[in-house]
């Protein structure tokens, strides 16, 4: 059965992103899916097309209606994924992309088993993940440690998903990736 739902997952600079852009250059027919936060809009974002801003008792409130597929506080911000937004995408036949943490991954997978294809971006080894992190430079000393404690449960997840794919060497990632969805989504290219 063809999925219509695209979940891409990974510890922190595991490659979602770059992945994800990727496919959203190849494909045509893949939306991003837009999550909601309550943290302030950065200058170059937009309302509705980077994330739905919410106010702390606007996302509380939608929690409380079990709005939210899935949701998470990350450093004192909230971010989730709407049921709405994945019920509208498949009631219109869209392709939606996820690039999103393992907990929130599970989350989709288990509200939309027949329509999620689950992929992790497993990094080589430790070593290369921590460097990536480090070269980034966006994060303080503190916020690296608190993402590195996190990675063991992330990897432990892995078995969870329907495809692990060892993200080395990006070319290779990305055409592994490519061929997964492809043989996975309807697609037009």
């Amino acid at each position: 059965m063809k999925k219509k739902l695209i979940v891409l997952s990974a510890p922190s600079g595991g490659g979602k992103s770059t992945v994800a852009r990727h496919l959203l250059s190849k494909f045509s027919n893949i939306k991003f899916s837009i999550s909601a936060t309550t943290r302030q809009k950065r200058a170059n974002e937009e309302e509705g097309k980077d994330y739905y801003f919410l106010t702390k008792e606007e996302f509380i409130k939608k929690i409380n209606n079990n709005e939210f597929v899935e949701y998470e506080e990350i450093y004192g911000n909230y971010y989730g994924t709407l049921y709405s937004e994945i019920n509208e995408a498949i009631k219109k036949s869209q392709i939606l992309l996820f690039d999103i943490d393992v907990k929130g991954s599970i989350s989709i997978k288990n509200a939309f088993p027949d329509e999620s294809l689950l992929i992790f971006l497993m990094p080589p080894d430790l070593e290369t993940l921590q460097k990536r992190l480090r070269e980034r430079q966006t994060e303080t000393e503190e916020q690296f440690k608190k993402r590195m404690e996190r990675v063991k449960m992330e990897i432990d997840m892995k078995n969870k998903f329907d495809y692990v794919v060892i993200n080395d060497k990006l070319n290779d990632t990305l055409q592994q990736v490519e061929f997964i969805v492809k043989n996975n989504i309807f697609l037009s290219e």
